[in-house]
């Protein structure tokens, strides 16, 4: 199954017509476009240029069968495949520069040989990653550049090949769509933007019955991750942090001051993005520790 990047959309809805219809277990394959919606293709061309309604196109929804509200969607990222060129810019206002970044800029990067060329000194070896990707939510629509409980704009640089994103099912069917490939991010994304570029992204859709995760749930490079989105970074950190106390507790059984105290010494708070609507943290926890209280996810 493929879902061309034709059929993208703006908003995460209950209302949004299913780009295609699947069974659970299913692999499928997204086109996306940057999150520009490729619209800048040279260098003269500016972030002011283009339409403020065209950022952060998701391609689909896909309808995933038998997926209900109380569910959660196992989604496996299998691959991401990248264009050979991709567009920085920086652009007043953006970010956490302010003040800094003084004129707008784009810059067009190139993918040579696994690496992103950002200038003659500096070629980044690329981490192909997904900016957006969630489901729609029962309530409102949500714009997609918009992160949140849902998923979507969480600029997570760990959604990558291999990972797992568990996300909560609010409406039948899931109605999952992705989009926002950068091919390398750093934490924080704090200029505004990563190396925004076009690809595919093959994944493998299941859904989970019974089962109960502090979603957005990500499992990557050996680590357990909660995953948060709130007006303020302090509200974002503390809500990962809780999230993943909660689970220690209720999943595995752990005492809550032992679980406090586990969470400090072993687990690490980080930072997604901080350039959203709503900015994004992520508590990561290593899974042999959660192992050791007998953790087994499947």
């Amino acid at each position: 199954m493929r879902i061309s990047a034709d059929h993208h959309i703006f908003s995460m809805s209950s209302t949004n017509e299913p780009a295609a219809e699947v069974e659970p277990g299913s692999v499928v394959t997204f086109e996306a476009m940057d999150c520009f919606s490729n619209a800048l293709t040279c260098s003269k061309q500016l972030f002011s240029s283009i339409d403020w309604h065209g950022i952060n196109p998701a391609t689909g929804p896909l309808s995933v069968l038998g997926a209900l509200p109380g569910d959660i969607l196992k989604v496996e990222i299998l691959d991401i495949r990248l264009a050979d060129q991709g567009v920085m810019v920086t652009v007043p206002g953006f970010g956490v520069l302010d003040g800094e970044i003084t004129k707008e800029i784009t810059k067009l990067v190139w993918i040579e040989e696994g690496t992103a060329i950002l200038n003659d000194r500096v070629r980044l070896p690329i981490a192909p990653m997904i900016g957006v990707i969630g489901v729609a939510p029962s309530g409102e629509p949500i714009a997609t550049g918009t992160p949140g409980d849902h998923g979507s704009n969480m600029d997570c640089k760990h959604i990558v090949k291999g990972s797992i994103l568990y996300l909560p099912v609010e409406v039948p069917g899931a109605l999952l769509a992705l989009g926002d490939l950068h091919a390398v991010m750093g934490d924080g994304e704090v200029a505004a933007c990563g190396v925004e570029i076009p690809g595919e992204v093959d994944v493998r859709v299941s859904v989970l019955k019974g089962v109960q995760l502090p979603t957005p749930f990500l499992v990557e490079g050996g680590r357990l991750m909660t995953i948060a989105s709130a007006e303020t970074l302090d509200a974002a950190v503390s809500e990962a942090t809780r999230r993943m106390h909660h689970f220690l507790q209720s999943r595995l059984g752990i005492e809550t001051h032992e679980a406090g105290m586990l969470l400090s010494a072993a687990a690490d708070l980080r930072v997604c993005q901080v350039v959203d609507p709503l900015k994004t943290a992520r508590m990561e926890l290593p899974v042999w520790v959660a192992e050791r209280y007998g953790f087994c996810l499947d």
